[in-house]
C-alpha cells in the first residue's frame, strides 16, 4: 500500500507539477509558497506580547514575557493568542478570496503558517474549536473557512475537531465598525448546546482573522461559563494597530 500511495502521489505531482497556490510559481510541494509570495506576507516572528501575541515594533528589545497594553490592563480575555502574519495588503490579498471567493486551497499554507505560529507556547488543547458560523452564512458561502484551517491544527495537536458544540445566531457582518460596535453587535451570539463536552477541558479556538479580539473574547466567556479550564486562540492574520 505505501508503495502504491508513492507511485500516485509521483503521478500527481507528474500530471498537475506542484505550484504556488498564489501566483502559481513552480515550487517544491503542493501548496507551499514560492519564496517570492513568502516574503511578501509580514509574519509575526519577532518581539510580541507573551499573551495575545500582539506584534511591537522590530527595533524593541524586550523581554519574553512583554505584555501589550491591552493585555497589562486585563482586556484580553483569552488565556494565550496567537497569530502567523499582520493584516496587511499582502495577506488581505490572500485572505478575502479565500473567505470570500472559494479560495479554499489557500487553507493549506495558512494552516501550516499558523501551526508555525504556536510554535513558542507550551499549550496542550483537548479540542480544536474553528469559530463557528450562522447557518444563514454558512448556507450563502458554502463552507466554514475557519473549519478549513482547524482541521490540519487538529492534526498537528493529535485532539478531535469539535463542530457542534457551539451555536451562533445570525447578526450582520462586522466589516468597518469600531471596537465599541463589534462588541456590541456579537454580544450574546453564542450558546453551548453541551456543556458536558467542553466541562475541564482546554479548548484552541481557531479563525482566520484577529480584528479587535471580541470574537474571541465572547467565545472566552460562554466557554468558561460552561467549564472549560481554558481557552486559547490561534488565527492566520491579526490587526496590528488599535481604532
Amino acid at each position: 500500500m505505501e508503495f502504491v500511495r508513492k507511485y500516485l502521489s509521483r503521478l500527481i505531482d507528474f500530471i498537475f507539477p506542484p505550484s504556488c497556490p498564489l501566483c502559481n510559481a513552480r515550487v517544491e510541494t503542493h501548496g507551499e509558497l514560492c519564496g517570492d509570495c513568502w516574503t511578501s506576507f509580514n509574519w509575526i516572528d519577532g518581539a510580541k506580547c507573551a499573551r495575545c501575541g500582539f506584534p511591537f515594533a522590530s527595533s524593541f528589545d524586550l523581554s519574553p514575557n512583554m505584555l501589550c497594553p491591552t493585555c497589562a490592563a486585563g482586556k484580553s480575555e483569552l488565556d494565550i493568542i496567537r497569530s502567523a502574519c499582520v493584516y496587511d495588503d499582502a495577506s488581505r490579498a490572500a485572505m478575502l478570496p479565500y473567505k470570500h471567493g472559494g479560495r479554499t486551497q489557500y487553507a493549506r499554507f495558512m494552516s501550516r503558517a499558523m501551526i508555525w505560529a504556536l510554535r513558542d507556547v507550551d499549550i496542550t488543547p483537548d479540542i480544536v474549536m474553528p469559530v463557528p458560523l450562522a447557518n444563514r452564512r454558512l448556507f450563502q458561502r458554502g463552507y466554514n473557512q475557519a473549519t478549513l484551517l482547524a482541521r490540519p491544527i487538529a492534526h498537528a495537536y493529535g485532539v478531535k475537531l469539535d463542530l457542534d458544540t457551539v451555536a451562533r445566531v445570525y447578526r450582520e457582518n462586522m466589516g468597518h465598525k469600531t471596537s465599541a460596535e463589534r462588541a456590541r453587535n456579537i454580544h450574546n451570539v453564542f450558546s453551548v448546546r453541551n456543556p458536558d463536552k467542553i466541562r475541564g477541558k482546554k479548548i484552541l479556538l481557531v479563525d482566520d482573522v484577529m480584528t479587535t479580539g471580541a470574537t474571541f473574547n465572547e467565545l472566552y466567556k460562554v466557554l468558561t461559563a460552561a467549564g472549560a479550564a481554558a481557552v486559547y486562540g490561534v488565527t492566520f492574520c491579526r490587526v496590528s494597530h488599535v481604532d
